[in-house]
């Protein structure tokens, strides 16, 4: 569980009316990206998808993540640990970011993850002045050491499970491997899916 009293970044989405929980993955556009959607789809599972600008190409599948519903936000150009950086450089990070993704899939990114979830003063200021909301998160399922047992990636997202948890995953085999399970595993607790913008 990722704990931040930071009124700055949103860590947490809860719903107005039932519970609910927000599924997000790092590191694309990858080569599993159409997989992931393809399950999204069956499953009826929004999902917000935070991409390195530099693996989007216009070759991507990114129309059908905006056709199906998803949103996609920034996780800056190449992925820096944002606090080894002046204010200038996290800010040409964002801002080069955002710009090529809205210039290629002619949607305004709106949020933004910082690379490791390190962030301070100076990335929240960056992403004030271009207008994006920092995103972190309230669960990780450490997906990205898990590919030797990536059944454990379910326990790690089941056992923290709460109201408007926004879930850290990442575009990755072992991740498509389980998430059908771990979609169903947290509606068999529950919940529902949604996005980052939604109000009820």
């Amino acid at each position: 569980m990722y704990d931040s009293q930071d009124s700055n970044i949103v860590t947490s989405a809860p719903s107005k009316t039932d519970k609910s929980v927000v599924l997000t993955f790092d590191d694309g556009p990858s080569k599993v990206l159409t997989q992931i959607l393809d399950i999204l789809d069956a499953e009826n599972v929004p999902a917000v998808f935070f991409w390195q600008s530099r693996l989007l190409y216009s070759k991507r599948p990114w129309k059908r993540v905006l056709q199906e519903g998803h949103i996609i936000g920034s996780h800056t150009t190449k992925h820096p640990n944002m606090v080894k950086l002046s204010y200038e450089k996290q800010y040409k990070e964002i801002q080069n970011s955002i710009t090529k993704i809205g210039r290629i899939t002619g949607s305004k990114v709106e949020y933004f993850r910082p690379p490791f979830g390190q962030y301070n003063a100076d990335t929240v200021k960056a992403a004030n002045q271009l207008n994006v909301t920092p995103i972190m998160w309230r669960i990780a399922s450490i997906d990205w050491e898990l590919k030797e047992d990536p059944n454990q990636i379910i326990t790690n997202v089941i056992d923290h499970l709460e109201d408007g948890a926004i879930i850290l995953m990442h575009e990755l085999t072992q991740t498509v491997e389980i998430l059908p399970e771990l979609i169903k595993a947290i509606r068999e607790k529950g919940y529902n899916f949604k996005l980052l913008n939604e109000t009820n």
